[in-house]
């Protein structure tokens, strides 16, 4: 097995114009030391033939195109795929600061004992782009991290964790749809050792394409209330409502009465290459305007 600092994997269907943009960024980003790896679950769009041509480049270092069962089935063969120390999911349609995410991977190297890394995050929607939103579980993280709460919620999409923390942890859970609030409600109330970097090392994107924007809302429901058995999580509030106002409904939320642009898939991919460098340069100005810091859990 090679010797890679950090793997970021990508598991991606059908959304070749974001890809592109994503991993020209990646590609572009990426030191010596790290690996990407790419699950795509059997596109028929062109991402099948993008992705073995960067493959047959040398630019991408494992890549697979399969169909798979679900969204949590093609991210958790990504994990297993992965060689690198540390792991971080890049989701297709949304935007990084890799800056960050080194300051939190050069931290956890630095650190063995640290399981997870969680940042805080920024929203906004294809439809009003310039109108981003922050948010934080730094309260909740302190909480539980005080022993008030046995669990609490955040989004996989800052998240890096250690490789070897998955014998702990486990893999997603492929009976939810909402898998990452399961995951990180497991991973907290399992105890393991999450660290908190009060930066942004990522954007969340919302838009009618987007997967969090697609699901149902009764199964959520329904989930929800499992997973506040399971993990003894009694919610932001109600149950799930503010998980949903932060993350699988920030796309509805932002989205203006009168949509300014088309849906996603109409969008032409200069005008989404456009919206993306802003999202790319105001994650990174926002991180170099001010000075961060690292919470550990104990």
């Amino acid at each position: 097995m090679e010797d890679f600092s950090i793997s970021y994997i990508i598991a991606t269907r059908n959304r070749l114009p974001f890809l592109k943009i994503t991993l020209e960024k990646l590609i572009g980003e990426l030191l010596q030391d790290e690996e990407i790896v790419v699950v795509d679950g059997n596109s028929n769009d062109g991402s099948k033939e993008y992705l073995q041509t960067l493959f047959g480049e040398g630019k991408i270092h494992q890549f697979i195109t399969e169909p798979d069962k679900n969204q949590a089935h093609g991210w958790n063969k990504a994990m297993l795929m992965a060689k690198g120390t540390i792991i971080k999911k890049i989701i297709d349609d949304d935007a990084f600061c890799y800056k960050a995410i080194r300051e939190c991977k050069n931290y956890m190297l630095q650190n063995p004992a640290v399981d997870v890394m969680i940042s805080n995050d920024l929203g906004s929607s294809l439809y009003d782009y310039k109108n981003i939103q922050k948010s934080s579980r730094l309260l909740q993280f302190e909480e539980w991290k005080q022993g008030l709460t046995p669990s609490f919620t955040f989004g996989d999409v800052h998240m890096l964790i250690r490789r070897s923390a998955l014998a702990y942890t486990g893999l997603y859970n492929t009976a939810f749809v909402m898998m990452d609030w399961e995951y990180s409600l497991r991973i907290s109330y399992l105890k393991s050792n999450i660290a908190y970097y009060t930066g942004y090392n990522a954007l969340s994107v919302n838009h009618p394409d987007t997967v969090s924007s697609q699901k149902n809302s009764r199964l959520i429901q329904e989930q929800g209330k499992r997973g506040n058995i399971f993990y003894e999580y009694a919610g932001d509030g109600a149950e799930i409502s503010l998980w949903s106002k932060i993350k699988i409904f920030a796309g509805k939320r932002l989205k203006p009465a009168k949509p300014t642009i088309a849906p996603a898939k109409d969008v032409p991919a200069e005008e989404i290459s456009v919206i993306y460098d802003y999202y790319y340069n105001y994650i990174s100005e926002l991180n170099n305007s001010q000075m961060f810091i690292i919470l550990p859990k104990v």
